[in-house]
């Protein structure tokens, strides 16, 4: 009987999490510049960054987020803050060695900062809070059991981990590695900036 709501629920997520945003940003900048592993722990991290958002949303806390200015606020700024700060390394980036795939600061990225960095970029990303709040608020009936809205949340996790990894296959590729090393630290400056942007979008994003 759940059938409905849950096509309904994944057509939404699949719209969402297709259109580029923090997230798409840096697994792209983790596959790119640090190869298959770090893309894929990456985006395994934007994928368990879901469950943050699923759990307080099933607790409520994500409604109490979206009534309180400063606790919104605060969510955003560090969000923003934390998308300047690894956008400001990337463009601080420099040429890589010739004839070598780039290897961002000329250091191997462990499998841990990898996943870290998708974790909070996805987890400390307001608009991520306001739309699992309308979802589980709006588009998922409040009399749906729990446990069914946990299988709700589970998917979304899962799916949107399942994307990402399509994500960081196709750009950890060699041959699309080696393409993008022709650029070598300009695209590292590129995607530096696009996230340093991100971050001014959400500072100054208001809570509606």
């Amino acid at each position: 009987m759940y059938w409905a709501e849950f096509l309904t629920v994944a057509l939404i997520h699949l719209l969402a999490v297709a259109s580029p945003g923090p997230d798409f940003a840096v697994v792209l900048k983790e596959s790119v510049a640090h190869g298959r592993r770090a893309g894929l722990f990456t985006a395994w991290g934007v994928g368990t960054g879901i469950l943050l958002h699923v759990a307080y949303s099933l607790l409520g806390i994500g409604l109490l987020v979206s009534q309180s200015v400063l606790l919104f606020n605060l969510l955003k700024y560090l969000a923003a803050a934390y998308l300047v700060y690894i956008g400001i390394r990337a463009l601080r980036a420099q040429p890589a060695p010739e004839l070598a795939l780039p290897q961002a600061d000329g250091v191997l990225r462990t499998a841990r900062a990898s996943f870290v960095a998708g974790f909070v970029t996805n987890g400390l990303n307001p608009k991520a809070t306001l739309f699992f709040l309308s979802l589980f608020t709006v588009v998922i009936n409040p009399h749906t059991p729990l446990t069914v809205q946990a299988c709700y949340g589970l998917y979304l996790a899962v799916a949107t981990a399942l994307w990402f990894t399509l994500v960081a296959l196709l750009f950890s590729h060699d041959r699309v590695r080696r393409g993008f090393a022709r650029l070598g630290h300009w695209f590292d400056r590129l995607m530096g900036g696009v996230l340093v942007l991100l971050g001014i979008k959400i500072a100054f994003s208001e809570l509606r």
